[in-house]
């Protein structure tokens, strides 16, 4: 009887709800308001570590001043740019541990390469690599512009993780009219996903007992 009387009490409160029909209008609830609603690689942005921090480099500085910054902001890629202050690539903790070996810049007897960026600018035995590392130029280890994926600001997060992945990457920097306006990480698009689906969830369950739905006209 008790859950009856809920039932009732809803399913009325729900009607309450609904906007006054005009004639020849129809009336529709959905539960998206509108196609904005989804998550974008700019909402992403706006929740990610780099938005706040200089996630710039110039191709000029040494491989040892990239890693210092990597270390500093505790982040895993930098967008490198031209003397004209343009967008040239980016230089993350794998072109290091990828390509400074075949440039034949670490020391033969020890494999500092397994090691984090902070455990080596700190570890004594890595005194050779960390010098070389500073005669070698960013532009000489970085990925250039011309092999980069990047994404839009108004790129879905779907869009931004299906280029991650079918490139194995971790990062994407954002440009809106040959501007560099940010970066993302993989991270920062599960975490928007998993808001997403959170704000999803919230609304069928507030959809389910009468007062969730979004009226469409």
């Amino acid at each position: 009887m008790f859950a009856s009387s809920v039932s009732t009490l809803a399913r009325a409160l729900s009607r309450a709800r609904q906007p006054a029909k005009v004639p020849g209008q129809v009336i529709r609830r959905s539960m998206v308001t509108k196609l904005s609603d989804a998550q974008t690689a700019s909402c992403a942005w706006k929740k990610s570590c780099y938005n706040g921090i200089d996630y710039t480099i110039r191709d000029e500085c040494t491989v040892f001043e990239a890693i210092q910054k990597l270390a500093a902001y505790d982040v895993g890629c930098l967008v490198t740019t031209d003397a004209n202050g343009k967008l040239s690539g980016v230089i993350s903790e794998r072109d290091y541990i990828t390509k400074i070996a075949l440039l034949g810049k670490t020391c033969q007897w020890h494999r500092c390469l397994v090691v984090n960026l902070s455990t080596m600018l700190s570890c004594h035995a890595c005194a050779t690599c960390i010098q070389k590392s500073k005669t070698t130029k960013v532009n000489e280890i970085s990925t250039k512009v011309d092999n980069l994926i990047t994404a839009r600001p108004d790129d879905t997060a779907d869009a931004c993780m299906a280029k991650m992945l079918g490139r194995d990457i971790r990062h994407l920097p954002l440009v809106d009219q040959g501007t560099v306006v940010g970066i993302i990480s993989i991270k920062d698009l599960v975490k928007s996903c998993l808001d997403e689906k959170e704000y999803t969830i919230q609304s069928l369950a507030s959809f389910a007992v009468g007062g969730g739905g979004h009226f469409v006209m």
